[in-house]
């Protein structure tokens, strides 16, 4: 297996590509999150503008897939380590885009990999690609509002992952918000090259609608301070014309919604076909739970960390969103039914994570990849996810809470 250095954007772009090139059959295994499923439909589209056939995938433990027997010259693992050659790298999507380039040039999609960067919550730039400036070229330039997939603003602020709020999921609370502040209820985010009067009003509109969001972050007196830095990332969004979402935030959403709850459907999307209106379902279905679990969780409050006990929902957004927008500790560490996630804030909980899979045995006793005792779990920048008996939550916690000692 041939890893990619994670200090050079270019070099496993290089060897991507040249391992894609002679192959007949390449085989694409992407983790379950928004950056890896892009990086993935990145490398897909060069690949059939070329010619090479291709499978591809999503799964939570790419390596349990690896060795199947599958008939495929190439396998590329995008997330983790393991196959022919991997992007393990955090973000995947520039790497991807730069083996795009070499591959096909003019079938590299700027917009699908910044929505990767975008979902890794990473800043575009932050690599030795030109994926930035591509971006930027393909009319990806920040504009004032907010960052949904969806003209209907009510259906992208009630549903939206990148931040939680006290009326999060509930679509007549935002539909009441923006007609109390005299705000729209259909938005695109487009370019205001004059300084016209309706550019002037839609300018001051999108402003006004990121002060509504910014504000719905931080008004519950359980939301930190890191809420206010985290809840940025759905403001001033990207759009571009080549974005089959209202923003490429939006689209960064609806790619790590659907890559956790509808794999399938995401790699259609990722892949360009016509799979808009079911991952957009996924996304609304994905977010319902997400913030249904986040209010309704059994929290307990630790020193350096807070523990989220849910059976509904996904856990890996749980994670994240308690983490931004609920814990006043640095790490949060959610279990759930047979699968558990953490989250970091400039902690590393990948390593206690993993130390606790490992303690935690199994999940439904399915042996780990590696043929051990113990669960799985693997780490993507600041998060961690993990497979692993969860019948006994207090010793799980007490394992993740050595870790980070």
């Amino acid at each position: 297996m041939a890893a990619a250095d994670p200090s050079d954007g270019h070099a496993p772009g290089e060897s991507v590509a040249a391992a894609c090139r002679e192959a007949g059959l390449v085989r694409l295994v992407a983790t379950s999150d928004g950056d890896a499923l892009a990086a993935t439909g990145v490398l897909a589209r060069a690949l059939s503008a070329v010619g090479i056939p291709f499978q591809a995938s999503v799964r939570p433990f790419p390596a349990e897939t690896l060795g199947d027997g599958t008939d495929t010259d190439a396998t590329v693992t995008v997330g983790a380590t393991g196959g022919d050659v991997a992007l393990d790298g955090h973000p995947a999507s520039p790497a991807a885009y730069a083996a795009a380039r070499k591959l096909a040039p003019d079938a590299a999609d700027p917009t699908l990999a910044l929505a990767g960067v975008l979902a890794a919550d990473a800043v575009p730039g932050d690599d030795p690609t030109t994926l930035a400036e591509d971006a930027r070229a393909a009319g990806c330039d920040r504009r004032p509002g907010v960052g949904v997939p969806t003209a209907d603003l009510v259906d992208g602020l009630a549903h939206t992952t990148l931040a939680h709020t006290p009326d999060s999921g509930d679509v007549e609370a935002y539909r009441a918000a923006l007609a109390e502040r005299d705000l729209p209820t259909e938005w695109t985010v487009e370019p205001s090259d004059d300084a016209t009067a309706a550019g002037d009003d839609r300018e001051d509109a999108g402003r006004r609608l990121a002060s509504l969001l910014a504000f719905d972050a931080v008004r519950s007196g359980e939301a930190p301070p890191r809420a206010a830095d985290a809840v940025e990332r759905a403001l001033r969004p990207h759009a571009g014309a080549h974005c089959p979402f209202a923003t490429v935030e939006g689209y960064a959403d609806v790619l790590d919604a659907t890559a956790r709850r509808a794999p399938g459907t995401g790699v259609a999307l990722a892949l360009g076909h016509d799979a808009r209106d079911a991952a957009l379902d996924a996304w609304r279905g994905h977010a319902n739970d997400a913030h249904s679990a986040v209010r309704a969780a059994d929290t307990s409050r630790y020193d350096g960390c807070v523990a989220v006990v849910t059976r509904t929902g996904p856990v890996e957004t749980v994670a994240r969103l308690v983490r931004d927008f609920r814990s006043l500790e640095p790490a949060v560490l959610v279990i759930g039914d047979g699968e558990a996630a953490a989250a970091g804030d400039g902690v590393d909980v990948g390593e206690p994570l993993r130390a606790t899979a490992a303690a935690g045995g199994p999940s439904g006793g399915q042996a780990s990849p590696d043929g051990s005792d113990g669960g799985t779990s693997h780490a993507r920048g600041e998060t961690a996810y993990a497979r692993l008996d969860t019948s006994d939550p207090t010793g799980l916690l007490d394992a993740f809470r050595e870790g980070l000692a």
